[in-house]
């Protein structure tokens, strides 16, 4: 596995797959070819289908010269790698192509190609976590110093940056109203939430204290505000909003806060290298269910959690969103994306409850979890899958 710096990309939303990737593809085709007279881009399947929503044809053209810019949809085509397919031409004055790239935006603002590919770096030994906690046993050690032994030594200042930008985004999110962009008019509910949480006691409060500070940060990447990816754009609400309760509600540390975001960070990576994070590819299980596991193996250690009572955290985030479906209202990152950051972030508090009430003994693994999403995921119908063009986008 490669470092779970892959996993946290600070950057603006509302998409990692069809924002934020398609951005970095742009940029590393035109500085490739900065003097090419005409660019054309083809994007298929899912990145075409909702790309205007997403904004992709925007990030692209302005990430070269402008009017040099040709895009061209093609939703009913995608490719065997990947649902976010692009083609990239360069062009010349009479129209001959000049220089040519397939790339794809595999999720969480990631791209690859054969080339990409070839210089992945793996650090981790382990892409297990059965195997992982059985190191943890073996060591006497836990799930974040296991992140602390493989990672570089600047891991922690990467991570203190993290939490500090989800931090900022949380606030932003809770002063900022009005009505989101785009055709839906969604007006923004963060900080209705939080003035009525406020005026709320007991565990009503809490919960809606964590409602909040996942609309706010799903807001503000809606908005195309600056956020982290954990482990998207779409689903980058839910840590957050549960670690930032935690720490204000238990006098956590910041210390403590930025090893629960390693242990996070790690859950992620394993989804990402066992199955996916990519909504296009294994709809939403693999964004909302991957950062409900996140969350709630990151709230577990903070209560004092086992490893095997974190692991059975994680697992619970992931099996209970299982079959979920990415259908985007109007294609863009809003109905039902920002409510499910909010749901994601309440399941991932009551799977960290009901995990360290338990032994942390069960029968279902994390990693076979991760197996049943990839496969309940490749049987969806590519309606379900970030396209809009079934379930709940045709609602509205």
């Amino acid at each position: 596995m490669e470092t779970i710096r892959k996993i946290y990309k600070t950057g603006y939303g509302p998409s990692s797959s069809h924002t934020m990737g398609p951005r970095k593809a742009a940029l590393i085709f035109h500085a490739k070819n900065p003097d090419s007279v005409k660019f054309r881009i083809t994007l298929y399947g899912s990145l075409a289908a909702t790309g205007k929503g997403h904004l992709t044809d925007k990030v692209i053209k302005e990430s070269f010269p402008e009017d040099k810019v040709q895009i061209v949809w093609e939703k009913d085509i995608f490719l065997p790698q990947h649902p976010n397919g692009m083609k990239f031409e360069a062009l010349d004055n009479n129209g001959i192509i000049t220089d040519e790239w397939n790339v794809f935006s595999i999720g969480g603002g990631d791209i690859m190609d054969d080339t990409i590919k070839s210089q992945l770096v793996s650090i981790y030994p382990h892409t297990k976590l059965t195997d992982i906690l059985h190191w943890c046993e073996n060591k006497g050690r836990t799930l974040w110093e296991y992140v602390e032994m493989h990672e570089d030594p600047e891991i922690w200042n990467f991570l203190s940056q993290v939490w500090a930008t989800m931090k900022e985004s949380i606030i932003r999110g809770l002063e900022n109203e009005g009505v989101l962009q785009g055709s839906i008019h969604l007006p923004r509910k963060a900080s209705s939430y939080f003035i009525k949480a406020k005026s709320s006691a007991g565990s009503l409060q809490k919960r809606a204290l964590v409602f909040a500070y996942a609309l706010a940060v799903a807001e503000e990447n809606a908005g195309g505000g600056q956020i982290v990816t954990a482990p998207t754009c779409g689903s980058c609400g839910v840590v957050p909003a549960v670690l930032y309760h935690v720490q204000n509600t238990y006098q956590c540390s910041d210390t403590k806060v930025i090893r629960a975001l390693a242990t996070a960070g790690l859950i992620g990576n394993l989804v990402k290298e066992n199955a996916s994070i990519s909504g296009a590819q294994v709809g939403c299980q693999g964004e909302i269910g991957t950062a409900c596991a996140m969350a709630a193996a990151a709230a577990t250690q903070l209560f004092g959690g086992t490893p095997s009572q974190v692991e059975y955290a994680a697992e619970m985030g992931l099996e209970h969103h299982l079959g979920l479906t990415c259908d985007p209202v109007a294609g863009l990152v809003q109905i039902p994306c920002i409510e499910r950051n909010a749901i994601g972030a309440g399941r991932a508090m009551d799977g960290s409850a009901y995990a360290i009430l338990s032994d942390g003994h069960h029968r279902v693994s994390f990693d076979k979890t991760c197996i049943a999403m990839k496969e309940t995921g490749h049987d969806l119908p590519d309606i379900y899958k970030e396209t809009s063009e079934g379930g709940l986008a045709l609602q509205l």
